[in-house]
């Protein structure tokens, strides 16, 4: 009866020399040798994504704020009183140099450059005979002198008629593009009243200001860049023709003024523009992505892979910055394999599993292949 109330053999707990051992198997099992420090767990390389950094050209820019103005603008006045007689242009058109926007009636004026004519001719052939009888002693030097001054007299009228006369047909005096139409024919005007308005936009100046710590890098003929909210992802390109000689006392600001070509009219006066204003272009710059970078207080690093495919800490200077991309000036001097993804499980000495982006250093890849 007692015997049959004892535990099995098997059911006994296992003793301590035997669960030692096998902890000890269980050791073995997960891995062989204990990973060093910086080393990934297992002994496995880290998988990232890494660039080559590059050599190449790189602009040197400040962004700035950019109004767009015409190339010339005028309100097109008449010089003289007079009705409308003809509205020679269409709103909105273009108007070439010379071309007739408005003339006014001219039959009084017409009138008056005849009648002024008449008195001219006659007041010439009374010089004329005045002369013969001067070399004749018929007539004394003063009633000589008194025609003479009737004639230039004359003469003087009749040119301020006629001027008057052309003064009634209202002229492009540059090639542009009419405003909106202000008069109608049979209006009566004066010299105040503004016809229409002409301007020209090609080119078009574009009129931004420089911090006047910048002053000592502007000069005519330097490159500008800028976009404006009506085209969306496209830049254009102008040249600075001039630069204010004075520094604005209020904003410690100098006025900047660049042409930019506008052939299809599609930059208008009044636009506003972000600008990039071109310092200067380094040829030959290295260049890696502005997310390869690693700040440590006042110190930035990149992480390459060397040639035992381990990552590498390396102290940089940075240069230029651009979107998404920046210049580094001291620790690269180009084709180093610099780490982009994955940074944040990398550290120096750690093998690392390179994948080759498509993209180089100073373009961005398209977001999904960065998932």
């Amino acid at each position: 009866m007692h015997a049959m109330n004892r535990p099995a053999r098997s059911e006994r707990p296992p003793s301590i020399a035997a669960a030692v051992a096998l902890l000890l198997l269980l050791a073995a099992g997960c891995g062989g040798k204990p990973g060093g420090a910086g080393e990934a767990p297992g002994g496995f390389a880290v998988p990232v994504r890494a660039v080559t950094a590059t050599r190449q050209p790189i602009e040197e820019t400040i962004a700035l704020v950019a109004t767009l103005l015409p190339n010339e603008r005028i309100q097109v006045k008449s010089e003289a009183d007079g009705t409308v007689a003809q509205v020679n242009f269409d709103e909105g058109q273009p108007v070439t140099n010379g071309q007739l926007l408005v003339k006014l009636d001219t039959r009084k004026l017409d009138a008056a450059v005849a009648e002024a004519e008449a008195n001219f001719q006659l007041a010439e052939t009374n010089r004329q005979r005045a002369e013969s009888m001067l070399q004749n002693h018929t007539i004394s030097q003063q009633e000589f002198d008194q025609a003479t001054a009737t004639f230039q007299a004359r003469r003087a009228l009749l040119d301020l008629m006629r001027q008057q006369q052309r003064e009634a047909a209202i002229v492009a005096p540059f090639s542009g593009i009419a405003g909106a139409r202000q008069v109608s024919p049979g209006q009566v005007v004066s010299r105040d009243v503004v016809l229409t308005t002409l301007v020209d936009i090609d080119p078009v100046k574009v009129e931004f200001r420089v911090p006047e710590r910048f002053l000592g890098e502007l000069r005519v003929g330097q490159s500008i860049a800028f976009r404006v909210p009506a085209y969306p992802g496209e830049e254009f390109r102008g040249e600075v023709y001039f630069i204010d000689p004075q520094v604005d006392l209020d904003t410690r600001t100098v006025l900047v003024k660049a042409r930019q070509p506008n052939t299809d009219g599609r930059l208008r006066p009044g636009m506003f523009g972000n600008l990039d204003l071109i310092l200067q272009v380094k040829g030959d710059a290295v260049v890696v992505p502005e997310r390869a970078l690693v700040a440590e207080g006042d110190a930035t690093f990149v992480f390459t892979v060397d040639a035992d495919k381990k990552a590498q800490r390396v102290a940089v200077t940075v240069g230029t910055r651009q979107p998404s991309q920046v210049e580094i000036v001291a620790g690269l001097q180009g084709g180093e394999t610099v780490i982009v993804e994955g940074l944040q499980k990398v550290q120096p000495g750690v093998p690392v599993m390179a994948t080759e982006a498509s993209e180089t250093a100073g373009v961005e890849p398209p977001a999904a292949q960065l998932q």
